[in-house]
């Protein structure tokens, strides 16, 4: 069943948001079995791990595999956290296209200074930090309707009403996606595009880190293949390049593409996402 992404500024009201759709679809649809991922739910210390991104991203790890793990055929999937960078949205829409399930992407909207204000009312073990709050503000990553991972999306203001309908709509009654390539037969042998997928993408590593041996963070590197480059704004180990390889190589085997040229470039546009 599908996922939920809330996104927003630190105190948009995501959660608010998040218990106001849960109820609407137990009253809708009361056989539904509903999760609610949460960051703070977990006992996550925000102000502690959003000043070091290495925590961060385990966070951010930990969420995204329990999301994972709860998408089912049957229950409905809420993932209430601050979910501001644009591509971990786009891994979160990978993970729903191999369950084969729809998303929607809800984006709390809100002014920065109003939320500062909300901010500042919360009880002090709940409150972020101005310097946290303001670092948070700063890197969001408005969600974009024009891309296939924020869609489709729903903005709230603070004083909207949730549309509920219109989600329950959007996440259960829409019509099937038409097949994809995925569903369709290889144009290419199965056993050259396998190959050409693990060349190219292991080429990719090899290039990265060679120009990180010379460059510095900020320098723009060429791919063997592809007409557009990695923009690295930090230096990446070896162990993270393997894991998004990985992570590309699964998604690419289900999504197969005819012209295996094109290759290198989706895996420059999945890195220049993912690394960030």
């Amino acid at each position: 069943m599908p996922l939920v992404v809330l996104c927003g500024f630190p105190s948009s009201g995501k959660t608010k948001r998040a218990n106001e759709l849960k109820k609407h679809i137990e009253a809708k649809y009361p056989n539904k079995k509903i999760h609610v991922v949460s960051d703070h739910n977990s006992g996550v210390e925000r102000n502690t791990v959003y000043a070091d991104s290495r925590q961060e991203k385990e966070v951010r790890g930990s969420l995204k595999s329990t999301a994972q793990r709860l998408l089912n055929k049957e229950d409905i999937v809420i993932l209430d956290s601050l979910n501001y960078i644009k591509g971990f949205r786009y891994e979160l829409f990978c993970v729903t296209k191999a369950c084969h399930t729809p998303h929607c992407v809800i984006f709390c909207d809100i002014s920065s200074e109003r939320a500062s204000g909300f901010n500042l009312q919360r009880s002090e073990p709940d409150r972020y930090t101005q310097e946290i709050f303001d670092g948070l503000v700063m890197r969001f990553e408005s969600p974009n309707p024009s891309t296939r991972w924020d869609t489709p999306l729903f903005v709230v203001q603070v004083d909207d009403d949730l549309p509920g309908d219109q989600i329950c709509q959007a996440l259960f009654d829409r019509k099937p996606p038409p097949p994809n390539q995925s569903t369709q037969s290889q144009p290419l042998s199965s056993t050259n595009f396998l190959y050409e997928l693990d060349r190219i993408t292991q080429e990719t590593l090899t290039a990265v880190m060679e120009a990180q041996k010379m460059g510095l963070p900020g320098d723009k590197i060429t791919i063997p293949g592809a007409t557009e480059k990695i923009e690295l704004t930090r230096t990446i180990t070896l162990s993270e390049l393997h894991r998004q390889r990985r992570q590309f190589i699964t998604y690419t085997k289900m999504h197969p593409v005819e012209d295996t040229a094109r290759l290198a470039n989706m895996f420059v546009q999945y890195l220049n996402n993912s690394l960030r």
